[in-house]
């Protein structure tokens, strides 16, 4: 759903060392293209054929071959590489299931591996560009934001947490979102209860994005539906105190001006209004 940047994550592609004799493969066997599981290759010519496919764009097919100089050159000290490799090409495919699996079989057998942190990179990008609309299950959208908060927490200071940190701010606010999408549903089906509680997760929990405005407001409504203009009053006043020239508190105040709550102070009104 969110576009992004890719600096970071051509970072490692771009600053790859080629090994040398840039040897192209399968040259005498057309009907096979890419397909190397069939045939042996020595580790230079499997990794180069890999980096030219990538530098193509043919991110596919140099995922393939980067999986290849790791399954027929396990001891290699370019298996390792080739792990990272494999991992970043599939996800330029968009294949982020594939990536994922990739980064994470790298962290299993190297996790204290200098490029540790690009390969939690990929994972949390991998979850991050799955991301879909706030009418569909946001579960993806929460494994966003686990491996995003894993990535700052463990490695604060990479520029990769840096990132992080600007993407977390744009999950929690889409989570925020699906939450006020249920919340209004509930309102418009009179089930002002279960409206409060969803209301109520993105104040709570969601308190600086930028639906809590909105969240307030409606939870003024709902809690005046309920008959409980106290704590209409409430989530009014607290509406005004943060967000005093928001149009939700414009609405909440001429609310609470038809539905005052008893012996409540009357509501400072919206500033920029008479």
């Amino acid at each position: 759903m969110f576009k992004i940047s890719r600096p970071l994550v051509l970072a490692l592609a771009a600053s790859s060392v080629l090994l040398s004799g840039c040897a192209m493969l399968g040259g005498g066997n057309r009907n096979r293209g890419t397909d190397t599981r069939y045939v042996a290759r020595d580790v230079n010519t499997l990794y180069n054929a890999g980096y030219d496919r990538m530098r193509a764009r043919n991110y596919m097919q140099a995922a393939l071959i980067f999986d290849e100089v790791e399954r027929q050159h396990p001891y290699s000290i370019w298996a390792r590489r080739a792990q990272l490799m494999s991992a970043f090409n599939y996800y330029a495919a968009r294949d982020y299931t594939k990536s994922i699996e990739s980064a994470r079989r790298f962290l299993s057998i190297h996790p204290g591996n200098r490029d540790a942190p690009y390969a939690l990179y990929l994972i949390a990008l991998s979850y991050y560009e799955r991301i879909s609309d706030v009418t569909r299950d946001q579960a993806v959208t929460r494994q966003a934001l686990e491996s995003l908060g894993e990535l700052v927490r463990r490695y604060p200071d990479t520029a990769y947490a840096d990132d992080a940190r600007i993407k977390i701010d744009l999950v929690r606010d889409h989570l925020a979102g699906k939450e006020m999408e249920i919340g209004r549903f509930y309102q418009r089906r009179r089930q002002w209860l279960a409206s409060v509680s969803r209301f109520r997760s993105v104040v709570d929990t969601y308190q600086t994005t930028s639906h809590t405005p909105e969240a307030l407001m409606r939870l003024t409504e709902s809690y005046l539906a309920l008959g409980i203009p106290d704590q209409a009053q409430r989530s009014a006043a607290v509406l005004g105190a943060n967000f005093p020239q928001s149009y939700w508190y414009r609405r909440a105040y001429e609310l609470m001006q038809r539905h005052p709550a008893p012996a409540a102070a009357p509501a400072p009104a919206p500033q920029g209004t008479h």
